[in-house]
């Protein structure tokens, strides 16, 4: 009979959210109204057009992976701000690690912020004009609606992406799950 302390010694070192995040967008379930064949997201990843965005959905649809995955396919630098631990600070230590890379190797910086509702009207005011002129690129994920907790001027200039809840289905959810355990009908 194992000891609980084994239980723990076989621990994964990455968090299993972390172990299962999809590397590619075809691994990405759900969200087909943004990721099927010809709808938005899906062809911007095609024709590697990065733009200024917003994800805004429930937690666990997939906003950071999409953020995560924009960085192979768009080339890109990937800094990425917790709105809950940063502030205006960390904001110009991102903006000058996105000078130095621009300068360095041409390549666009992706400034991921997550919880980017947390952020007040001076905090986004402090990146604004670097997504205006192009040295950085916004990818802010939230789980309010964007339309009261996002200055105007960062709306303008990002577009809106809305993440809908995962389906049973998508979760691969059945009527006798592991253990005899039963899913929602």
């Amino acid at each position: 009979m194992s000891s609980v302390s084994d239980l723990f010694a076989k621990a994964p070192a990455v968090p299993l959210a972390e172990a299962l995040r999809p590397a590619t967008l075809d691994e990405v379930i759900g969200q087909p109204h943004l990721l099927g064949a010809g709808k938005p997201l899906r062809l911007a990843f095609e024709a590697r057009k990065l733009h200024s965005l917003i994800l805004w959905g429930p937690p666990g649809v997939g906003k950071t992976t999409l953020a995560r995955l924009m960085v192979d396919a768009f080339d890109a630098e990937f800094v990425a701000l917790s709105a809950v631990f940063s502030g205006v600070k960390d904001i110009r230590e991102a903006v000058a690690r996105a000078e130095a890379t621009v300068a360095q190797t041409g390549r666009a910086t992706i400034l991921f912020v997550d919880e980017v509702h947390r952020f007040n009207k001076a905090q986004q005011d402090a990146f604004l004009p670097y997504v205006e002129s192009g040295l950085l690129t916004l990818v802010g994920a939230t789980t309010e609606n964007p339309s009261f907790e996002v200055i105007s001027a960062l709306l303008s200039r990002a577009s809106v992406y809305v993440l809908n809840p995962l389906s049973d289905d998508e979760m691969g959810c059945c009527s006798r799950g592991p253990a005899g355990v039963r899913c929602k009908d």
